[in-house]
This record gives structure tokens, sequence and C-alpha cells, in this order.
């Protein structure tokens, strides 16, 4: 399984190849079928695999572990810049990039990742609601508007990794995106 996650996450879904998978699984065709059914199969047990990982669980450990939103957010964007540079794996993360470039064939694999990217957003809105309930954030602060703006410096800051940034410079983004975080 985790070859199959390294090779996705470096290549993508559409990229990579039954036979590309099968070789480094060390793996005859035949034996990838009959334990997973097809590539698409593999794909969805290969980010549920990466999601339990502590490289794609980060974000809601912290969600879960921090007493407060921002903490939370906080600990998600600075462990995203940690996590995403860090030349043990390919950059970025997983669900955000193995679907970019996707061909018509692939829209499966699209809606997927995109309904575990939209799955994210709504446990940020969550938490989010939960602080204004709780003051931590004001009356006018907009939940919705605020996971948005979070999700895209997230899904920013994987693409700035697989381009090359470093984790300096990721975690000046994280510090800038936490500048606007409203007052209470």
């Amino acid at each position: 399984m985790d070859a199959a996650t390294l090779l996705f996450w470096e290549r993508g879904y559409e990229a990579t190849s039954i036979g590309e998978l099968t070789e480094a699984m060390g793996i005859r065709p035949g034996s990838l079928y009959a334990a997973f059914g097809d590539k698409m199969s593999l794909f969805k047990e290969v980010v549920e695999h990466y999601g339990r990982s502590p490289l794609g669980a980060f974000v809601g450990v912290a969600l879960d572990e921090e007493p407060s939103a921002r903490a939370a957010f906080a600990r998600i964007l600075r462990e995203a810049a940690d996590i995403y540079p860090d030349p043990t794996h390919p950059a970025g993360c997983l669900t955000i990039s193995a679907a970019t470039n996707v061909a018509r064939s692939g829209d499966e694999a699209e809606a997927f990742l995109r309904d575990l990217r939209n799955r994210n957003l709504a446990a940020f809105e969550a938490r989010l609601s939960e602080a204004r309930r709780d003051d931590e954030l004001p009356v006018s602060a907009d939940p919705h508007r605020l996971a948005a703006f979070f999700a895209a410096v997230i899904q920013g800051m994987s693409q700035r990794a697989r381009d090359g940034a470093t984790a300096d410079e990721l975690r000046a983004t994280a510090d800038l995106a936490l500048g606007v975080w409203p007052k209470a």
C-alpha cells in the first residue's frame, strides 16, 4: 500500500499505470485486480490509507485536539508547512494534488478527491461556527468564508511545496494567513 501511495502521490491518478503500480507493489496485474478490483478501488484505498497516516491525518487531529479554533488552524498551517516540502515523500498533499490534470476518464478520481476536500472544508466551517458560538470569533465573522480562505491557503501551500517552496517559505505563508484571524 505504501508503494502505491507514493506512486499516486507523485504522479497522480491518471498518470499512474497498472504496470507501474504492480511493479512498485511487487505483484502481478491479476493479483492487483483480485485484491482491489480495479485501479480506482486501489486508489480509494490508497487515499484512505494516506488519510489515516500522520501525513494525511494531521488536519483532523489538530481540529480534534486543540482547545481553540485559532490554535487548531495555527497548528494545521504550521504542520502543513513542515509536512508538504518534506523530502522523504512526494511534495504537497496527496488529496490536493493527485487529481490535477485529470482527463475525462479520470472524472471519478477527481470527484472522489473533491468530495474529500469538501468534507475538510465542512469540518473547518463547523469548527469555526463553534468558535463563533463560543465567542472565540466575533459575531460578524463568517465561518464559511474563513473556512474557504484557510482551505485555499492550505491547497496553495501544497502546490507551492510541489513547486519547490521550502518549509521556511511555507511557514511565512502560514503566519501571514493567521494574520487575517478576526479579533473576538
